[in-house]
């Protein structure tokens, strides 16, 4: 699906935008103190796949917004993103060489940095929310939404699924186990960045948000579950970080448990399932559609 000439359209403009919000909102590094926020503007402007605040723009195309008003809630989501990916390749977490094809923030600069730099990313996301001036949420839709990234960044989000991915090293989970891991440590996150679109032009709480969010939950289940199958199949320089890692840190993953054919076909079950929720809407969820296909075809 990566061939997807209309995708790779769709995929260009947004990251176009998203490159642009992320300049406009992050200091420059010849703010005090410099290296704070240069090690800030290096792990985020790295580049990278942009899925999150794609999904942002995706998701209110589909509802009919105007990309200017989700450019603060792509912005915040990828910011929160980016924390989460420095702090998780310290040596106390992950202890990663290599992201986005370059040496972690850690390596880059120091860890102390790192840590400072995630922090300050995971708090100027929230504080886009609420500064931005092009979005026309009111104050009440701003609280829904810093409250709906907070949770889906928190315990009971992304750092919950963290903790529950260090407590499992070494240890052999069940599916069950493995589930609720990842729907808190990746799932969370993505689902998080559907909502931000749906609230972004205010979008009241109906059939088709609970659709869209089953299929947030689906499409971020099978992103981890290709991951899992890249860990093996795929290779260092095309991931742009290290390849074999779970397996060398004895994690469990979809692989490990069903084999990689049963992960595959997980993923095309998850997938048949996210394009399922999206029955009925018209061609303007097509690029929800594309990146669902992404998601499960992708090389890196």
């Amino acid at each position: 699906m990566q061939a997807n000439p209309e995708l790779q359209a769709f995929l260009k403009a947004c990251q176009k935008r998203i490159e642009k919000a992320l300049d406009h909102w992050l200091p420059a590094a010849t703010i005090l103190p410099e290296q704070l926020h240069a090690a800030m503007r290096y792990s985020t402007l790295a580049g990278g796949k942009r899925v999150r605040p794609v999904l942002v723009y995706a998701t209110g195309r589909a509802l009919g917004a105007d990309p200017q008003q989700l450019d603060a809630a792509a912005c915040a989501v990828e910011l929160i993103h980016t924390y989460s990916l420095v702090h998780d390749d310290l040596p106390a977490m992950d202890d990663d060489d290599l992201r986005r094809g370059q040496p972690t923030c850690h390596k880059q600069y120091d860890e102390a940095t790192a840590i400072l730099a995630g922090d300050a990313l995971q708090t100027l996301a929230f504080s886009v929310l609420c500064r931005d001036k092009t979005m026309l949420a009111n104050a009440q839709t701003r609280l829904e939404m810093i409250q709906t990234l907070a949770t889906a960044s928190g315990s009971r989000g992304m750092a919950g699924g963290q903790a529950l991915d260090l407590a499992a090293e070494g240890q052999t989970l069940n599916l069950a186990e493995l589930e609720n891991l990842h729907i808190h440590k990746t799932g969370a996150l993505i689902r998080a960045s559907v909502r931000l679109g749906t609230l972004a032009i205010e979008q009241s709480e109906n059939l088709l948000t609970q659709k869209l969010d089953h299929y947030a939950k689906c499409i971020g289940l099978a992103f981890q579950v290709r991951d899992d199958i890249l860990d093996i199949e795929g290779d260092t320089k095309t991931l742009g970080k290290t390849q074999g890692k779970d397996q060398a840190q004895l994690k469990s993953t979809y692989p490990a448990l069903l084999g990689l054919q049963g992960a595959r076909d997980t993923a095309d079950q998850l997938l048949a399932e996210a394009l399922e929720s999206l029955s009925g809407m018209d061609k303007k969820a097509d690029p929800l559609r594309w990146i669902a296909n992404y998601i499960v075809a992708r090389s890196y």
